[in-house]
């Protein structure tokens, strides 16, 4: 039975809710603390950090930020919103008190896309009207059978991504335009779906050097799309 105390998860039907989570120190603050305060602040923020990553699906990258726009910088991803939230109430309040101000923060959540390439718009397109193969042929089923397993692990990485430890981080929020004849909107489905898909390809050429993670936010935050790159290079971003 739950008490008054406890509160429901809030899990979605698939995928991971995200928050991106930026911070100004506040310096002034932080250097009215004693030596020991600032050792015991910093101890309660990896403890924090080692809390979060101990918990099942649930993944937090931390990163410093180059510029003054911000100083340290989290990303979170874990399936229940509640618990997202407690611990972004947490991690803003680690070092202490009006020591990590919010710079800038976003919510979104891991979704599939719906201009991904079905199993029939790949085999009426590529298998038979671009390599000529025989429906039923066994070439044509074993190429359906690696198109399977090769969308089985781009759904799966869509919704509950394993993001690598790599130095670079890149986050910026995003929406389609909707200015007059610049309406992406006003296209078709199918050309917007061939569009996304030259995209897509064009997005393949930097496999191994750029990991990309796309976000819903209609509804959650003030853009339609949240977009994380990782990658081991500044120049490849």
């Amino acid at each position: 039975m739950s008490t008054e105390s406890e509160v429901a998860p809030l899990v979605p039907r698939e995928g991971w809710h995200v928050m991106h989570l930026f911070y100004h120190i506040d310096h002034t603050n932080w250097s009215m603390l004693s030596d020991e305060e600032q050792r015991n602040a910093k101890t309660k923020l990896t403890e924090l950090i080692q809390e979060i990553r101990s918990q099942p699906d649930t993944h937090l990258l931390t990163f410093a930020i180059a510029t003054p726009k911000a100083d340290l910088g989290f990303m979170l991803l874990t399936p229940d919103l509640q618990v997202a939230n407690a611990y972004e109430k947490q991690l803003t309040l680690s070092l202490g008190p009006d020591i990590l101000n919010a710079a800038y923060s976003y919510l979104s959540q891991t979704e599939s896309s719906e201009y991904t390439t079905t199993r029939e718009q790949y085999a009426a397109d590529t298998l038979i009207g671009e390599k000529g193969l025989a429906e039923g042929s066994e070439e044509y089923e074993a190429a359906l059978k690696e198109f399977d397993d090769r969308m089985a692990h781009y759904l799966q990485h869509r919704l509950y991504p394993v993001l690598p430890a790599w130095p670079v981080i890149c986050f910026y929020p995003m929406s389609k335009r909707r200015l007059g004849a610049d309406n992406w909107y006003s296209l078709d489905f199918e050309t917007r779906r061939q569009l996304m898909g030259g995209h897509a390809r064009t997005g393949r050429a930097y496999s191994g050097r750029i990991l990309q993670l796309i976000t819903g936010s209609t509804g959650l935050d003030e853009y339609e799309w949240g977009v994380t790159l990782l990658a081991k290079d500044t120049i490849d971003i």
